[in-house]
């Protein structure tokens, strides 16, 4: 089937400038965006973001992103659209022309102006196993040279030096800007300020007050630190503590819960493969004892749920068998039974009583 001739850029990008941000995506990641916006204002340069999986390089390009949509960029970053693109969609050709695809995305962005490329996992481009991404790297080396064409890429330490570092040609036309991931107290500050976008995206609240999410963000924090999680696999701050209170929210809404409480929190930790098992027993422990006020009001609120009673059923007197049986709306069949039931059982008395006799 033919490709439909729409936009390169809606078909295979997603417009950062353009999206709905409830907080600012990049929670005290000043000192690095301000890094970005001086390389992406310097004349034939564009920028890469490298640092470890989880800690944040997407959300500081949002960040900037979200700085744009308010006018709180140097004036000449204003106006300009920040585009994110898949790479793998842009592989291969047109099918009715033949045309390569990354091709005419560059040439839809060249007949635009104040356009930034977003490229995570930039390195797939520089991958010496793959043709189309040597192809994939060349076309741009052309527009970065001439400074038509601004990207932003992103990729981890050790894939930067292992493929990227070996062209340099597309090397000189990149600013290197190393991502460092945050501290305990920054990502405390980071995952408690995630509380409302999370609210957002699944339409139920959190419980408790901002500093109560500070107080949880900082234990949950704790929890993840780097010698808890298990090894190689769970991610980095803020990452990882913030995958346990979506998780928490996950919990809420599966009992069908429009309020996110201390059980889920807790419930998330102890479901979490981010962390050893036995550093979860110990870090439940103290989280039951840290806790114990709101987890105890929570059962309690649990508990008068479940023990509730009609007003009409707690004032029903119980029911005898006679009346059962003289109620004529009883199923008939079910008042059957129970007679020969009652029958049976005035039998045994009887037999019962026959055998003390004797």
């Amino acid at each position: 089937m033919p490709e439909e001739n729409n936009s390169f850029i809606e078909r295979y990008g997603v417009n950062f400038t353009a999206q709905e941000y409830v907080v600012n995506p990049a929670i005290g990641r000043d000192k690095e965006i301000r890094e970005l916006s001086l390389v992406l204002l310097t004349p034939d340069k564009s920028a890469i973001l490298t640092g470890k999986p989880g800690i944040g390089k997407t959300a500081i390009v949002e960040g900037l992103a979200y700085l744009i949509q308010r006018n709180e960029v140097p004036e000449a970053l204003q106006g300009y659209t920040i585009i994110k693109v898949d790479t793998q969609a842009l592989m291969g050709t047109v099918q009715e022309t033949g045309d390569s695809r990354i091709q005419t995305l560059i040439d839809e962005i060249m007949e635009h102006e104040k356009y930034i490329l977003f490229i995570d996992e930039i390195h797939t481009l520089i991958n010496a196993t793959s043709e189309a991404a040597l192809d994939f790297a060349n076309m741009f080396k052309t527009g970065l040279g001439r400074g038509d064409i601004k990207i932003i890429g992103a990729t981890t330490s050790d894939e930067y030096e292992k493929y990227i570092l070996r062209d340099k040609a597309f090397t000189r036309r990149f600013q290197r800007i190393d991502i460092a991931e945050p501290d305990k107290d920054l990502t405390t500050k980071i995952v408690a300020g995630v509380i409302p976008r999370i609210e957002h995206s699944t339409g139920i609240k959190m419980a408790y007050s901002p500093f109560m999410w500070e107080k949880l963000a900082r234990f949950v924090v704790e929890l993840t630190t780097e010698y808890n999680r298990v090894y190689e696999t769970a991610g980095r701050y803020p990452d990882v503590p913030i995958t346990i209170f979506s998780q928490a929210f996950s919990e809420a809404l599966f009992d069908n819960k429009d309020t996110v409480t201390i059980t889920d929190i807790r419930k998330a930790i102890q479901n979490s493969k981010a962390v050893y098992d036995d550093v979860k027993v110990k870090y439940l422990e103290m989280f039951d004892t840290e806790f114990k006020d709101l987890l105890d009001e929570d059962n309690r609120d649990h508990e008068g749920l479940e023990e509730t009673i009609p007003a009409e059923e707690e004032n029903e007197k119980p029911k005898t068998i006679g009346s059962i049986l003289k109620d004529p709306s009883n199923d008939k069949k079910a008042v059957n039974a129970l007679r020969e039931i009652t029958a049976s059982y005035d039998r045994l008395v009887e037999i019962s009583k026959g055998n003390k006799e004797e």
